[in-house]
């Protein structure tokens, strides 16, 4: 080949290299958030302020799209089996740890979803209608014991929801003549304490404080690790006397298996600063949500607790899904 060639060759594919488009830095174009519930909860409002706050951090839009259904589960299977290229995440809740729990066909497996990073919590709160002769969790305990074979009766919102998970932690706990009564929602189960068809329920902090504020539910306890910021007043379980009784509405991220750590490294990192910082606090700490600003391991080792710890409790009283 002439030297002339051999030039023009190599200019050719020093062009073609320089044309070439380079690899584009992590994210060039929106991201999607899967709330796996309805908006308006606990969850879908957690979601949406921890959303905005990324958003501004990452400088692209980060979009909820809600996919409610079958307990959480449609929505973190969506998520499980989309692509691995950290544009989709889940915005996952107590679910994603329970549903392998008490189903026997999941449609993904647990390690299909890799954790992210914790956002916040809204604390359990136990209640019970106004007419019940009891204010702390103590005596209602006391109370509960004496009504005989009849028991307590107690509303959830469904098989292995949180206030199922807090009434089967009672009962460990000796309180053992508890009833309960299976409400298609946490919403239902509330209605159906004030309305005294059942006298207790557990549900998250922000579903129960304006009732209780209201004077048509009494609270006895928070199941959450600390006091509530917005009602410092209620005693936790453990200070009750119940430290076995502790479980939260908690809202995490979760990945596809297969997302590159350098992104799942930098979306933490984002949420932490999100979660840490006065905006958010601020919009949601009122409702009582409490933020929960866990580092990427400190979340990996929840959930691998929740899971280990809630698997006994599961197993212990015999929870299949409905």
């Amino acid at each position: 080949m002439r030297p002339l060639a051999r030039i023009a060759l190599s200019l050719l594919a020093l062009g073609a290299v320089a044309a070439a488009p380079a690899r584009a830095a992590w994210p060039d174009h929106p991201v999607k958030w899967v709330v796996p519930f309805a908006p308006g909860g606990a969850n879908d409002l957690i979601a949406r302020a921890a959303a905005e706050g990324v958003s501004k951090r990452l400088g692209q839009p980060v979009v909820i799209e809600n996919k409610p259904g079958a307990g959480a589960a449609i929505g973190a299977d969506y998520v499980a089996k989309s692509k691995p290229d950290g544009y989709t995440f889940l915005v996952g809740a107590a679910g994603v740890v329970t549903n392998s729990l008490i189903r026997k066909n999941m449609p993904y497996a647990d390690e299909d979803l890799v954790p992210v990073g914790m956002i916040a919590v809204a604390p359990s709160v136990i209640v019970v209608n106004p007419s019940v002769p009891a204010n702390t969790l103590r005596e209602f305990a006391d109370w509960a014991k004496k009504q005989g074979a009849g028991g307590v009766n107690w509303a959830t919102a469904g098989t292995a929801s949180t206030p199922h998970f807090v009434a089967e932690m009672l009962k460990e706990a000796g309180v053992a003549n508890i009833n309960v009564i299976p409400y298609k929602s946490g919403s239902e189960g509330v209605t159906a304490v004030i309305s005294n068809n059942v006298a207790a329920t557990s549900e998250a902090s922000i579903v129960v404080l304006p009732q209780i504020r209201a004077g048509k539910l009494k609270a006895l306890a928070t199941t959450y690790e600390t006091r509530i910021t917005a009602a410092p007043s209620i005693p936790t379980t453990k200070e009750a006397g119940f430290p076995g009784v502790q479980i939260g509405h908690w809202a995490g991220l979760f990945a596809p298996k297969g997302t590159p750590p350098a992104v799942i490294e930098r979306m933490n990192a984002e949420l932490v600063a999100t979660v840490k910082g006065a905006e958010f606090r601020d919009r949601l700490v009122p409702s009582g949500i409490e933020p929960a600003p866990y580092s990427l391991a400190g979340y990996v080792a929840f959930i691998t607790a929740e899971r280990d710890r809630l698997a006994r409790v599961a197993k212990n009283a015999g929870m299949q899904a409905d």
